[in-house]
């Protein structure tokens, strides 16, 4: 035995099988198409039976899997159905309720198709956006020009400063400027460090 010679076999690729793509059957499975009540009780287990409406039909989904489908009388869900889907184990006689639920209908009312944020904006809209932009440009530029802004003005300096004080200022100095007799009228208060 050459120990030297030693061959590698090839790996070939793993090929996965081909699947067979699924068909759906042009008939419901019989059992399954006959258990109509067996899809109402399904329903009626999430749903109060006054919503139940009309049955519609039996739709074949898979082998051995079908679905039912009953007008829905919910209120604001004009044009839905109720479904419950039934299947069956092979040879089996009893149908199994696997899901429930609404559906659209072709006469459903539903929610407008999503549009992106950037396309929502409404000319109008964008109108007012530019309207307060240039509002809060325009206080901005009154906020970082000069204090004396009014000294060609021919205004008193006085005035330009009682315009820019705040009211307790104003206040402050109207007492200051106010003659003794009016201040005598009002009650005078003392304080601890007048004594």
């Amino acid at each position: 035995m050459n120990t030297n010679d030693t061959t590698i076999p090839e790996e070939q690729p793993n090929k996965p099988a081909a699947r067979k793509a699924l068909r759906r059957p042009s008939k419901p499975d019989a059992v399954l198409a006959a258990a109509v009540e067996s899809a109402r009780a399904g329903l009626l287990e999430v749903v109060p039976e006054a919503q139940i409406g009309d049955y519609i039909g039996a739709f074949p989904e898979a082998d051995r899997l079908v679905t039912h489908r009953f007008q829905a009388n919910r209120p604001g869900y004009g044009g839905w159905q109720w479904f419950a889907t039934l299947a069956r184990v092979p040879r089996g006689k009893v149908a199994t309720v696997c899901e429930v639920g609404l559906l659209p209908s072709e006469d459903s009312v539903l929610a407008p198709e999503w549009v992106p944020w950037s396309e929502r904006i409404r000319p109008e809209e964008a109108a007012a956006e530019a309207a307060e932009a240039a509002e809060a440009e325009a206080g901005s530029q009154s906020a970082d020009a000069p204090k004396n802004e009014n000294a060609g003005s021919g205004a008193e300096p006085a005035q330009q400063d009682e315009e820019q004080a705040g009211p307790e200022d104003v206040a402050a100095q109207a007492d200051a400027e106010a003659p003794d007799a009016e201040r005598d009228g009002a009650p005078k208060t003392v304080s601890m460090e007048d004594e």
